[in-house]
C-alpha cells in the first residue's frame, strides 16, 4: 500500500500549523488514513556580530555583540494515497516562507 509523505519546513510556526490542519481536514473529508503531524527537531541558526566596526565595542575592553537567531520548524504528515485527496492537498495555498515536499512511498507490511 502506498502513502504520501508531506514534509513542511518554515520559520513561522502558525503558518505550518495552519497547513497541517488543512491537510488533516482533507484526509478526514475523503476518509483517508493519516499519521501526524509529527514534529521534527527545530533547527536553530545563530549568528553573532560585533556592533561597532572598530572591533573594540564599548571602549572598555568589553566587545558588544548582536546575537541573531532563526528557527526552522519542521513537520511530517503521512497521508494514504487517495488520488482525489492528493489533488486537493496539492491545491492548498502555501505561503512564501513555507517549503513543502510531497513524496509517494511504499508502505512495508510486517510479516
Amino acid at each position: 500500500m502506498e502513502f504520501a509523505r508531506v514534509k513542511l519546513a518554515g520559520r513561522n510556526l502558525e503558518e505550518i500549523q495552519a497547513i497541517c490542519d488543512q491537510i488533516i481536514e482533507i484526509a478526514k473529508k475523503y476518509g483517508v488514513s493519516y499519521r501526524g503531524p509529527i514534529p521534527l527537531p527545530t533547527k536553530k541558526l545563530k549568528v553573532q556580530t560585533l556592533k561597532t566596526p572598530c572591533g573594540d565595542g564599548t571602549g572598555h575592553g568589553n566587545a558588544t555583540w548582536d546575537r541573531w537567531e532563526m528557527r526552522i520548524h519542521r513537520r511530517i504528515i503521512d497521508v494514504g494515497s487517495n488520488e482525489r485527496a492528493l489533488r486537493q492537498i496539492v491545491r492548498i495555498q502555501i505561503p512564501e516562507g513555507v517549503k513543502i515536499d510531497i513524496e509517494l512511498k511504499e508502505k512495508y507490511e510486517h510479516q
